[in-house]
């Protein structure tokens, strides 16, 4: 009789490779020349989402899916577009519309803002999440699972 092979579960020790691309085959990231991505199901490495579709998974599975960043990072919100004071930047750094800059909050959490605009004294940030709004491809192949 075959031996089974485990079966992602919550909690659930994953090596995987992954790759997040545009629907124009864009790469947004992706491990598949790289190192592979090693975490526990459920320890927030992921966006929860993008787990759940892992779940009943097994090592040597590979799966495609169309995802919605609405549905993993949230609807784009206006509320989120800001105009920042341009001497809130080093005066080192250059600025250009379609830069990802990272930023800290007060709480010490870093997001990503995205230039919209840069005007003489202040520049438009955009700090939705890049996907939201935005189709994409999710490819996982899974290299070992173990339950823990």
């Amino acid at each position: 009789m075959p031996e089974k092979k485990p079966q992602i579960a919550p909690g659930s020790r994953v090596k995987m490779h992954f790759a997040l691309t545009l629907p124009d085959n864009t790469e947004i990231v992706s491990t598949y020349q790289d190192t592979p991505l090693d975490f526990t199901l459920g320890d927030n490495t992921m966006e929860q989402m993008l787990e759940l579709a892992l779940l009943g998974l097994h090592a040597e599975d590979e799966q495609c899916l169309i995802v919605s960043g609405d549905d993993v990072y949230g609807p784009r919100d206006e509320k989120l577009i800001h105009w920042l004071d341009i001497d809130a930047f080093p005066t080192n750094q250059k600025l250009s519309e379609g830069e990802v800059i990272a930023f800290t909050t007060p709480e010490g959490e870093e997001l990503a803002g995205i230039i919209l605009k840069v005007e003489v004294k202040q520049v438009q940030v955009d700090f939705n999440h890049p996907l939201s709004g935005k189709q994409f491809n999710y490819k996982v192949t899974i290299l070992e699972v173990e339950h823990t």
